[in-house]
């Protein structure tokens, strides 16, 4: 979520207005919104771009027959990706509660500010975004409950490193109001407000660190600024969290070393955890 910029050309219409309170009531300027789902929907078309974009079910390279209507297949088609979890009869194994992070906690986003997915078999996964509340934790959770909100983060990580998880992994979160960056990227927000240095502590940066780690192994994703990135750096995007305040110097940091650690642990989990 995150403050948004101010927009000059308009009159600060949508601007950078207070994000939210001290009490943790987002402000004009403090969610994500409408926008993030608005763009995820109507956004960039799904075929640019070189990440894989439509999914085609492939069996033993012939046609396959689904409600009367035929789906094409070529074997060893390199753009291919699946719809098998949407043929009627098959489903992917999935089970209610399923966390992709150990330790975390399962807390339901609405269906309405994520979309299901595949991932990283329909869509790589090559991101992770950072961002920032711009309220508190509570405030994070019922606002990505909420259906008309219309956007939520797979990720929310309390001030004292709790980290409660809303989307799998697996699925597209309205996050980043850029549809190609939703599709490729994991979103993790923190509790705070991004002028208030302060909120941003120790087991915070380490918590999320942790996090961050784990996901760039899953999907062997480079522990860099390339990759690891902020929500204001999201092309196209009109917030600027996680804000001046965020130490990208220390956080990176902990990251690299959270992963080195993570390599002398057991091999690397399947991106799918399913």
């Amino acid at each position: 979520m995150g403050k948004r910029r101010l927009d000059v050309t308009n009159g600060g219409a949508g601007g950078d207005a207070s994000g939210g309170t001290s009490d943790g009531t987002p402000g004009t300027g403090g969610s994500s919104g409408a926008d993030e789902g608005g763009a995820e929907r109507g956004g960039t078309p799904a075929g640019q771009g070189s990440t894989i974009r439509r999914r085609a079910f492939l069996i033993g390279g012939a046609a396959a027959v689904v409600g009367g209507g035929t789906i094409a297949v070529l074997a060893g088609q390199d753009q291919a990706t699946r719809l098998w979890y949407q043929v009627p009869g098959v489903e992917k194994p999935r089970r209610p509660g399923e966390l992709d992070h150990p330790g975390a906690e399962w807390v339901a986003a609405s269906s309405a500010n994520w979309r299901r997915a595949d991932r990283p078999d329909d869509f790589a996964v090559d991101r992770v975004i950072i961002h920032v509340v711009q309220g508190s934790y509570r405030t994070a959770l019922k606002v990505f409950k909420d259906p008309a909100h219309q956007a939520a983060t797979h990720y929310v990580v309390r001030k004292d490193g709790h980290v409660a998880q809303m989307i799998r992994e697996l699925d597209v979160a309205y996050q980043a109001g850029n549809r190609s960056y939703n599709e490729r990227g994991v979103g993790i927000e923190h509790e705070g407000f991004v002028d208030r240095p302060e909120d941003f502590t120790d087991d915070m940066y380490e918590s999320s660190a942790r996090l961050t780690a784990g996901i760039c192994r899953r999907y062997a994703i480079p522990v860099d600024r390339t990759h690891i990135i902020g929500h204001v750096e999201v092309p196209g995007t009109d917030h600027t969290d996680p804000g001046p305040h965020w130490d990208w110097d220390r956080y990176m940091k902990l990251v690299r070393a959270a992963r080195e650690k993570l390599e002398t642990q057991s091999p690397s989990p399947s991106p799918t955890g399913a």
